[in-house]
């Protein structure tokens, strides 16, 4: 096998990413089939890492990739940017430009830091296409001109928050497939980008998060339509030809 990293594997995988990113819901594709997209990103990345040797993956340099928010204040994905980040093995840190607009910033192996910004841009358009309809809805109806704000915070929170629950648990799921084959992927990639990553020399603070007022019944909504996202990495399982939700 080759002892060096060789750049064509992480193109390949980099195309199908471009490929996958072309169905989803900003050209019209539905939430199910968009995360459906996402699940078989995290499939063809276990896919990737487990093709590499162990001196393949510790010669694979590491990259940042930028998710521009577009945005001053906070954003939903706020409170879903770290599990996203664990779930492909990555750092993640924010950051600000000169007008102040806010930008995640992944780091970590090229074919992580991908399919980090990959999923960043699925679900920050999941949770706005969802929170449009929540807007629609009986339930919305009911809430006082003033309490709307808060209902739209409440409900994007609880969506968030239920999608950030799954994905860790999912990522457990993939880790213990993955050390079924006798590997210690994850442990071996986590050193290599902690070790870069002490490099940057980076001055990070921590940003304590106040407690917020919810509206229960948009949280619970939100919580709802999280759940019925379909996230599922795929691995291991049966590859029968079966129809992903929402196709």
């Amino acid at each position: 096998m080759n002892q060096t990293f060789n750049p064509a594997t992480l193109d390949k995988l980099k195309l199908r990413i471009q490929a996958l990113r072309a169905k989803t819901i900003a050209n019209g594709c539905t939430e199910d089939e968009a995360l459906s997209a996402a699940a078989k990103v995290a499939e063809l990345l276990d896919r990737h890492d487990l093709s590499l040797s162990d001196v393949e993956l510790r010669a694979s340099p590491c990259e940042r990739r930028v998710y521009e928010t577009h945005r001053k204040k906070r954003i939903p994905l706020d409170d879903c940017i770290g599990a996203i980040a664990h779930f492909c093995d990555c750092r993640v840190w924010r950051e600000k430009n000169a007008t102040g607009e806010s930008s995640y910033v992944f780091f970590g192996l090229g074919a992580d830091v991908e399919v980090a910004h990959y999923l960043a841009e699925l679900i920050d358009g999941a949770v706005r296409a969802e929170l449009g309809r929540f807007k629609t809805s009986v339930d919305y109806s009911r809430f006082r001109h003033q309490e709307r704000h808060l209902a739209n915070a409440s409900f994007a929170l609880g969506m968030v928050s239920s999608i950030a629950h799954r994905l860790v648990a999912i990522k457990a799921s993939r880790d213990q497939v993955n050390e079924s084959t006798g590997r210690g992927l994850v442990v071996l990639k986590t050193s290599v980008v902690d070790a870069e990553f002490d490099k940057l020399d980076l001055k990070l603070r921590t940003q304590r998060s106040a407690g917020r007022m919810v509206s229960m019944t948009a949280y619970e909504a939100g919580g709802a339509a999280g759940a019925s996202l379909a996230i599922n990495p795929g691995l291991g399982e049966s590859q029968s030809g079966t129809t992903p939700k929402g196709s």
